[in-house]
């Protein structure tokens, strides 16, 4: 497979550098996970599946609730993986480069059945689930900074992207997709909203939704603050958190009871969060740190069960690009959080 390529193995690199730093006092030997939450039956981790190939260094996933299959993207070359209900194993849905597409990081399937994939170094794709067309692709005009990263998707169809270098939230409307192609452009700015951070580390990241389309709730990784911008307003506002803080936080996975999930990259952490009604306010109620998770990324909650993504990241992966080896990529079931 294609080498990672470099100023984006730097970028991660830097990143995951600056997050440690702010969760870990100096000479720490790991980062401190979140503040433990109340004493509960420990979740229960296994392998949902594997994923074939000696260097995929997965980092997105999505599942599609109408059929139960669950897709998976690799930042090492963008291949898209789908394992279909009851496989052990995932196939190559999308192989490694197609339609010049270099990495895969956020993943989402819309109500109508289309995959929807970020290239960090370009925009976003859209694809037919059933014959792997594309159906439509957008992207970030000119050559400045950016790290398409992850992405939500409303009631009303429209999608929403997290720039993890700049501190903007991209916007794809219904209209821009039946057009098929196109500029992605900028919903929203939060420069001078977002807590200042280290020149090169990354902000923003995971981003989802409320069931009714109210609002949007986006992390900021290297801070640990949780952002919410109401789609009705366009006011930018932070989430008050209670019982600890978002830093590394990563994928996050939003349930219709109020339920967010978060996976914690570096410190191996999965959290479980309580949403206040209106998405002002988070309580954390669980915390699971465990080594098995091997650096997660993102999460999907679906058929209850959490299945969180290994990404490896630390084993010669784009955190790492110069030690460790991987062992077999997998996703992981966890039950109980």
């Amino acid at each position: 497979m294609p080498k990672l390529s470099k100023p984006l193995a730097v970028a991660l690199a830097v990143s995951a550098a600056f997050t440690v730093a702010a969760a870990t006092p100096a000479g720490a030997a790991a980062p401190a996970p979140p503040s433990p939450a109340t004493a509960a039956p420990a979740p229960r981790i296994s392998t949902a599946f594997t994923l074939p190939g000696a260097k995929v260094y997965p980092e997105g996933i999505a599942s599609d609730s109408r059929t139960g299959t669950v897709y998976v993207g690799s930042y090492a070359d963008g291949t898209v993986y789908r394992a279909r209900p009851g496989a052990r194993t995932a196939e190559v849905f999308l192989p490694a480069g197609a339609d010049g597409r270099h990495t895969a990081n956020g993943l989402r399937v819309d109500a109508r059945g289309r995959l929807w994939v970020t290239d960090s170094t370009t925009g976003v794709a859209v694809y037919d689930t059933r014959t792997g067309a594309r159906l439509a692709h957008f992207e970030v005009p000119g050559t400045g900074p950016r790290f398409i990263n992850d992405l939500t998707i409303t009631p009303d169809g429209t999608a929403y992207l997290t720039d993890s270098a700049r501190p903007v939230i991209y916007r794809v409307t219904p209209a821009q997709l039946r057009a098929g192609s196109g500029a992605l452009t900028v919903a929203y700015d939060l420069t001078g909203h977002l807590t200042p951070a280290p020149p090169g580390s990354f902000a923003l990241n995971g981003i989802v939704s409320d069931p009714a389309g109210h609002y949007l709730l986006a992390v900021d990784m290297t801070a640990g603050d949780l952002h919410r911008v109401d789609l009705r307003t366009g006011a930018l506002g932070r989430v008050a958190l209670t019982g600890g803080d978002l830093k590394a936080a990563d994928g996050l996975d939003l349930s219709p009871d109020g339920t967010l999930r978060v996976a914690h990259n570096l410190p191996n952490t999965l959290t479980r969060w309580q949403l206040s009604a209106d998405g002002t306010r988070a309580r954390l109620t669980r915390t699971l740190t465990d080594p098995s998770l091997q650096i997660p990324t993102t999460l999907t909650h679906t058929r209850g069960r959490t299945l969180v993504v290994r990404s490896q990241f630390d084993q010669g992966g784009p955190m790492n690009p110069t030690g460790g080896t991987p062992t077999t990529f997998t996703v992981a079931e966890v039950r109980g959080l």
